[in-house]
């Protein structure tokens, strides 16, 4: 019902500055879909379970930010490209990771279990 493609990863080295996009598809994000979707997005690093990074409302009125990550990153929306976007600012090596998109119906479960989930990108930050 949902399909979700993350793009954007790759190496940076520390100090710079990495774009991810999620592209959503699916019959949920039809125009004609009543449904909206929060998104958000999770990293795993090497040997270590996977965290909360960052969510946004549909609206984008809202977002959440883990600490690790708080003014360093910024999520945003396009909901006309059905495409959600996380920008990393000042990447630090601890930000190497996987970074997996996830969307959910409700904002407050798709910070801890969202129902979708993209097959995730690789983030590599080089000191």
């Amino acid at each position: 019902q949902v399909q979700l493609v993350e793009s954007g990863g790759g190496l940076a080295q520390a100090g710079g500055s990495l774009r991810l996009s999620c592209a959503a598809s699916g019959r949920a994000f039809a125009a004609d879909s009543v449904s909206t979707y929060a998104m958000a997005w999770f990293r795993q690093a090497p040997g270590k379970e996977r965290e909360f990074v960052s969510a946004i409302t549909y609206s984008g009125a809202t977002t959440y930010y883990a600490d690790s990550v708080k003014g360093r990153f910024a999520i945003s929306r396009d909901n006309a490209k059905n495409t959600a976007y996380l920008q990393m600012n000042s990447l630090k090596p601890e930000d190497t990771a996987v970074y997996y998109c996830a969307a959910d119906t409700s904002i407050s479960t798709v910070v801890k279990i969202p129902d979708y989930w993209g097959q995730g990108i690789q983030v590599t930050v080089s000191s």
